[in-house]
């Protein structure tokens, strides 16, 4: 009674609606792979029926500028929109709880990324080279950044913390400028982030 959509034709191209049921059962899930290099894509929405987007589902849509993702989905697999690099902004649903390996992964063109509060965990490498992104908020649900999460994100100059200082695995944050800054929201908070002029990382 469950549909999970598994492919795609290559040769499709402007916007793609996912619909919310298929011959009158639910669609659930995108498969690993279903809209790989589907590169003349470029806009796509996900119905909030879907709770899952698998391995490389959306990776080298070359064209892709914009993804709403339904308010369903829990997951956000490894590698689902890497190189991505017409893409310009996301907003990731209050219903993700982790973001995957290389999710938006060399997305170069993403300048807005709104980051829901149900995320607890940024995978590695997870906004890796996204190179036109100049700020980034973190709710205070995120309880752990993994390696190389923001790696190489050379305009990334301010980092909002909603909550306390999470767990940051190495190289989280090599590649930024060097006048980049951390901002904590809430006083009480300051204090998880070390003492002043300790290596917060």
């Amino acid at each position: 009674g469950k549909v999970t959509i598994t492919d795609c034709d290559e040769i499709a191209s402007g916007v793609m609606v996912i619909p919310d049921t298929i011959e009158g059962k639910s669609v659930t899930s995108i498969g690993i792979w279903a809209f790989q290099y589907c590169e003349n894509l470029t806009s796509i929405t996900i119905p909030d029926g879907v709770t899952g987007i698998g391995v490389s589902a959306f990776s080298f849509c070359t064209s892709l500028t914009s993804i709403t993702i339904g308010n369903g989905v829990t997951s956000i697999g490894e590698d689902a929109f890497f190189r991505c690099r017409s893409l310009e902004s996301i907003t990731i649903p209050d219903s993700v709880t982790s973001i995957g390996e290389y999710a938006f992964g060399d997305c170069s063109s993403l300048t807005s990324i709104t980051i829901g509060d149900g995320v607890t965990s940024i995978g590695i490498s997870a906004f890796r080279d996204c190179r036109s992104l100049t700020s980034i908020t973190i709710p205070d649900s995120v309880t752990s950044i993994e390696g190389s999460a923001f790696y190489n994100c050379t305009n990334l100059t301010r980092i909002t913390f909603q909550g306390v200082a999470p767990t940051v695995a190495a190289n989280a944050f090599v590649g930024v400028p060097d006048e980049a800054e951390a901002l904590v929201t809430i006083l009480e908070n300051l204090s998880s982030f070390g003492r002043i002029g300790t290596d917060w990382n």
